[in-house]
């Protein structure tokens, strides 16, 4: 997706042009989030979430540096380490909230960017890679987040870790070698903490190098656009810059406003209290629950009570939990319709928004103790899942009568707000973006 008036990028200042000839970073980020980034006039608010998440990812790494620097990942003075940043430590408490308060906004930014990507078919071809790009970085952000958890070294930290670690104890031949070595040890200990602290501290700069690519990969095919049209030419797009800058700056004031209303008022409304008991080995605590972001695949994990045939019960929890997320990286091969949004789709629309439900009905299950009604409500959504991807969504794609699409972005455009006055016209509103002059 080229044009001309995309590719005009001139310093005009004596600096500029002797940085433009030996490092072009203004000339990349003019080409990649500038005036000559074309992008589909018709983005809507929940094109913003990317950029929220790549804020999110910055606020994780700068307050996890500075916390880093007071941290003490040693069983005997961890827990106390982190009472310490919020007591002594000058802005301590913030800091601690940020981080964590942070992981969670993270997600939630996170989540909403996958579900738009369903709604669109943003996994369609040619954005395959994009695609499992971005599910690359889920997986990633999920092992960040729960080596995290750990850190803590509360009751509900120890025990999520020797849960979680002792999930990869079912594998078979391997499995118990494998949690070994994640543990260093036989169990969660001073080699168990010492290895998260150097994950979690490494991994989210691995996130940011993933996320240069999954920006590099957007931008070879361009973005795609709520009517999932592909762009005819200049006429169905505006800059990225100054049109959607503004509108990502409004969707970043909204979010760092809920954001520090949480910070400050609620920081502990996404937590658990068992987590401000010190870790102890000797005492389980009643009901063990992950983050709440684990927790539709938490559900899917329990779900899983009966052994089939020579196959334990548990060993088929933990392949369900990990093929929830696998799924996603074959969807662009599931989903064979040549229609990509939603928009244009009656009968999948239908289906996707039943899937959100299923999707947060697990996640209500994957909270509550292993006790019916939940374990028997996590079988049947789990079910659904799983058929949703496999039977409904290839069958749907093949036999659904669509909607005819517009030819082009604008043409949806014009005929979603109308058809500009003539003044307006004379004007230029309403008509191709105006190309920078040279």
């Amino acid at each position: 997706m080229s044009f001309p008036w995309a590719k005009h990028y001139q310093p005009t200042s004596d600096l500029g042009k002797y940085m433009d000839s030996r490092l072009p970073l203004p000339r990349f980020v003019h080409g990649a989030l500038g005036a000559g980034y074309p992008t589909p006039k018709n983005l809507n608010y929940f094109y913003n979430f990317g950029v929220l998440a790549g804020v999110a990812l910055v606020v994780q790494i700068i307050t996890g540096i500075i916390l880093g620097m007071h941290y003490a990942a040693n069983t005997t003075v961890a827990f106390d380490s982190v009472e310490h940043i919020m007591r002594d430590v000058s802005g301590g408490w913030m800091f601690r909230y940020m981080h964590a308060v942070g992981a969670s906004f993270f997600f939630a930014v996170v989540y909403i960017h996958i579900f738009r990507g369903l709604y669109y078919g943003s996994f369609k071809p040619p954005r395959e890679v994009l695609w499992m790009l971005g599910l690359v970085i889920f997986l990633l952000m999920m092992a960040t987040a729960f080596m995290g958890y750990v850190l803590v070294w509360g009751q509900m930290s120890f025990w999520g870790a020797a849960v979680i670690t002792g999930l990869f104890s079912a594998l078979p031949i391997v499995g118990e070698a494998i949690q070994t070595w994640l543990l260093g040890g036989f169990a969660p200990d001073n080699a168990t903490l010492n290895r998260f602290f150097s994950l979690h501290y490494l991994l989210p700069f691995v996130i940011f190098g993933v996320i240069i690519l999954h920006i590099w990969a957007l931008h070879i095919p361009g973005s795609n656009n709520p009517t999932g049209v592909d762009v005819k030419g200049p006429q169905d797009t505006v800059p990225f810059h100054p049109y959607y800058t503004a509108k990502d700056f409004f969707g970043l004031g909204v979010y760092l406003t809920i954001f520090a209303a949480v910070v400050f008022f609620a920081p502990n409304v996404l937590g658990e209290a068992d987590n401000y008991i010190p870790a102890n080995p000797l005492s389980t605590p009643a009901h063990i629950v992950p983050e709440w972001y684990f927790w539709p695949f938490y559900a899917i994990l329990r779900a899983f009570t009966t052994d089939l045939f020579f196959i334990p019960a548990k060993l088929l929890g933990v392949l369900a939990m990990f093929a929830a997320i696998l799924l996603l990286f074959f969807l662009p091969w599931l989903d064979t319709s040549p229609v990509r949004s939603n928009s244009y789709r009656p009968l999948n629309r239908i289906l996707f928004w039943v899937f959100v439900a299923v999707c947060l009905v697990l996640g209500v299950c994957g909270g509550k103790p292993a006790e019916e009604p939940w374990v028997r409500l996590s079988q049947i959504f789990t079910a659904y899942y799983f058929a949703h991807f496999l039977i409904i969504t290839p069958l749907v794609s093949r036999f659904e009568k669509t909607l005819p699409l517009p030819n082009s972005i604008s043409e949806a455009v014009l005929a979603k707000y109308g058809k500009p006055s003539p003044a307006a016209t004379a004007a230029g509103v309403g008509a191709a973006a105006p190309q920078p002059a040279e």
